[in-house]
């Protein structure tokens, strides 16, 4: 019995690999792409989780989620929004797709909107947001400074933004997460160089939040 649970498991794990690398974390793409993004809603939550209680939505907020994958954390902070607005951004049609889905309601009712573009160049006038968030999407931006330039660019004066990862550089990574960040490519930034980054796009009050006993990162910086 006890070998086949670990051959179960086994499979199971190849099984997510596989998915991961067929549906490409960088941009999801395909049905493996869809099955990734339902699978990051649950691995995500308990960071994403963490990472919203550092911050006080208030009910009329004007939110924007960077690269909102499958919608799970704009769902999230949608039953604390009741005056104000969320947008989702992401520049892979099938997570624009999947978000939608699961933001069906808000999505049909004008309370939230999803949009196709890059963080490169965001398709909203300066000063438009009074939060936003990314979550596990930063490993990935093509230009992290310019783009953090581009972040603060579209946030309110006194505006705040969260960048949420479950890495980041620091001793005592696993063996497979290393793995991951080697062959995903994955920019991965000690405390300091990500407060250093923040700093050097124009944030104010820059804090680098972590939770003991885990490898959660949460940035913190002000307009």
């Amino acid at each position: 019995m006890y070998k086949q649970e670990e051959n179960i498991k086994k499979n199971t794990i190849m099984k997510e690999q596989e998915i991961t690398k067929q549906g490409n974390p960088r941009k999801p793409e395909g049905t493996a792409g869809e099955e990734m993004l339902a699978r990051m809603n649950e691995s995500h939550y308990e960071v994403t989780g963490w990472a919203l209680d550092l911050w006080n939505i208030q009910e009329n907020d004007t939110i924007l989620d960077i690269g909102c994958g499958g919608g799970m954390t704009l769902k999230r902070m949608s039953a604390s929004v009741k005056e104000g607005s969320l947008t989702g951004l992401d520049y892979s049609p099938v997570s624009v797709q999947e978000s939608e889905k699961l933001n069906e309601i808000d999505v049909k009712s004008g309370k939230m909107k999803i949009i196709e573009a890059s963080v490169e160049k965001m398709p909203f006038t300066n000063n438009t947001f009074d939060k936003i968030i990314t979550v596990e999407s930063f490993y990935f931006w093509p230009n992290p400074e310019e783009n953090l330039k581009e972040v603060y660019r579209v946030l309110k004066k006194d505006g705040i933004f969260h960048l949420v990862a479950d890495i980041y550089g620091k001793e005592g990574l696993s063996e497979k997460q290393l793995s991951n960040i080697k062959n995903y490519q994955l920019f991965n930034p000690t405390k300091e160089e990500f407060v250093s980054l923040f700093e050097r796009a124009g944030f104010k009050s820059v804090v680098a939040h972590t939770k003991e006993g885990t490898d959660w990162i949460c940035v913190e910086g002000r307009k």
